[in-house]
């Protein structure tokens, strides 16, 4: 009976993993249609740098004798090459749609790869500036998105009050924006991975106890980039309710 148990359990995982990689097939070739309507260089790319790519791994086997044997290397690492151009050119379709808009820094640091503990608009406005903490080897890194002239002022405050629990812990703060001495969206992420480790793990889990208690300030961010065109005074309206 058991046997016969463990046989329909290993059947019912072999159908949802068959299932699960069938959605992320989906998944991906919605995703490639979409960007190869928006980005016309699309397909020139993936397929010159699988050639490239194919064509110097087979001209290196040529050299010495083993180009058919390295051909089939040459095109897996072809179509692995044309998979990285394509992955990277949506990124960059994303970020470029999310730049500017309220929220996006919210959206860009909830999708942080590596240890990073996130804590969204810890000090806000009616105006959507805001202010967002992020744990992590660093020390403290305080991310603003906003109107300059506004979220100098919200930082100033978020670091005076984070630096009264925090002592000697070092704290960085970074404004999203194009302009001098700011960091864009889409380079947000190598900023925070360039920025010195200060911190070990148990170091991070304590700091992380103690900024639990500051709470946070100011009305919350949308989740995630507004869509172009939204109606500003509605969401303020629904900021103030709150």
């Amino acid at each position: 009976m058991a046997g016969k148990q463990d046989k329909e359990a290993a059947r019912q995982a072999k159908k949802e993993k068959r299932a699960a990689s069938k959605a992320r097939r989906g998944q991906i070739f919605e995703a490639f249609k979409m960007q190869r309507k928006e980005d016309k260089a699309l397909i020139p790319w993936m397929l010159g740098s699988f050639l490239v790519v194919a064509g110097v791994v087979f001209g290196l086997g040529f050299i010495f004798g083993i180009q058919w044997m390295l051909l089939p290397v040459g095109i897996l690492l072809g179509l692995l090459a044309a998979v990285i151009i394509f992955g990277r050119r949506v990124q960059k379709t994303v970020y470029t749609k999310a730049d500017g808009q309220p929220g996006a820094a919210a959206w860009a640091l909830d999708n942080l790869r590596g240890r990073w503990r996130v804590t969204q608009t810890v000090a806000a406005t009616t105006q959507l500036d805001a202010v967002h903490r992020v744990l992590g080897g660093p020390g403290v890194i305080l991310v603003a998105e906003g109107a300059p002239h506004r979220v100098k002022g919200l930082l100033a405050q978020e670091k005076k009050r984070v630096s009264r629990l925090v002592g000697e812990t070092p704290i960085y703060d970074v404004i999203i924006g194009h302009e001098e001495n700011q960091v864009p969206l889409r380079k947000l992420q190598g900023y925070l991975m360039k920025l010195p480790r200060n911190l070990k793990p148990a170091q991070v889990d304590a700091l992380e106890a103690k900024l639990a208690a500051l709470g946070n300030r100011g009305a919350a961010m949308p989740k995630g980039p507004m869509p172009q065109g939204a109606k500003m005074r509605n969401v303020q309206r629904t900021i103030r309710r709150r």
